[in-house]
C-alpha cells in the first residue's frame, strides 16, 4: 500500500538531487473561476475541512494562505477508534486524511478556501489516489460543517464541470462532516518542518509556489503552524485569557 510517509522514506537516497534541481509540478497549475454561489458574510472564525491526498501538503498550501489561523492535519470520514495513522493507511478505517482549516470569513470567504483548494492544493480528477498516493484515505473529499457549505460546494463541483476545467470529471465526493480527529504530532506542520525533503519538495513545495504565483494577493510568506497556536492557547491559559 502506497503512503506518504513510505514514499518520504524510499526518496531519501535522492534528497541531494531533488534540492539541487527545483521541484517541478507534475501538472501546470491554472486559477479556475471563482465560485458563482459563495457564503454570506459572518463574524467570527470559520471552519473549513478538506481532503486531497497526503495531508501534508494541504495543510501546507493553507498554511501559506493569507486570512487561515489554523490548518490542522488529521483523519475524518470514520470512527474516533480507528483514527490513527498506522490504522488509517490500510484504507479499511473510512478515513481520508483531512486538513481542519481554521480561517477569519473577513479577510477569506469559503468560496475563496475551494478556490484554491481545487486551483492548486490537489487534482479532484484523481480517483482514490493522488500522485504516488494510492488508497481510499487520498480521496478527494470535501467535509461541509452546514447546509451552506454543502451547497456551495456541491453547486462550485457543477458548475466546473459544466465549464470542462478538467479533462476528466472531478470525482470530490461532498458529505456532513461527523467528526474531524487530528493527526499525530510528527504529521503536523511537516512541510514547513521538512522542505528538504524529497517527497515534500517534488509533491508540495510545488502546490505553494503556485499558491504564491496564482494567488498572489491569498498568499503569505510566513506560514500559520499548528504549534504557534498551540503555544498561543497555552500561554491564554496561563493568562486566564478564554481559548475559544
Amino acid at each position: 500500500m502506497h503512503h506518504c510517509l513510505a514514499h518520504a522514506a524510499a526518496g531519501a537516497l535522492l534528497a541531494l538531487a531533488t534540492v539541487i534541481a527545483p521541484a517541478q509540478a507534475a501538472e501546470p497549475a491554472v486559477v479556475l473561476p471563482a465560485p458563482a454561489l459563495d457564503a454570506a458574510p459572518a463574524t467570527g472564525m470559520q471552519t473549513a475541512v478538506l481532503a486531497g491526498g497526503c495531508f501534508w501538503g494541504v495543510q501546507g498550501v493553507f498554511q501559506h494562505t493569507r486570512g487561515v489561523v489554523n490548518a490542522v492535519s488529521g483523519y475524518a470520514g470514520g470512527s474516533k477508534r480507528t483514527a490513527q495513522y498506522e490504522l488509517v493507511t490500510t484504507g479499511t478505517t473510512g478515513h481520508a486524511e483531512t486538513v481542519e482549516i481554521t480561517y477569519d470569513p473577513k479577510e477569506i470567504n469559503y468560496g475563496k478556501i475551494l478556490q484554491i483548494f481545487f486551483s492548486v492544493a490537489h487534482d479532484p480528477t484523481q480517483l482514490n489516489r493522488q500522485g504516488p498516493d494510492v488508497g481510499t484515505q487520498y480521496r478527494s473529499a470535501i467535509f461541509t460543517v452546514n447546509d451552506e457549505q454543502a451547497k456551495i460546494a456541491s453547486a462550485y463541483i457543477a458548475q466546473l464541470d459544466a465549464a470542462k476545467v478538467y479533462r476528466s470529471p472531478i470525482v470530490t465526493k461532498v458529505g456532513p462532516l461527523q467528526g474531524f480527529f487530528p493527526a499525530e504530532d510528527y504529521h503536523q506542520d511537516y512541510m514547513t518542518l521538512h522542505p528538504r525533503q524529497p517527497y515534500i519538495a517534488y509533491n508540495d513545495l510545488p502546490k505553494v509556489e503556485n499558491l504564491k504565483t496564482l494567488f498572489a494577493a491569498n498568499y503569505r510568506a510566513t506560514p500559520t503552524l499548528v504549534r504557534d497556536a498551540k503555544n498561543a492557547d497555552r500561554r491564554a491559559g496561563t493568562t486566564g485569557a478564554a481559548t475559544d
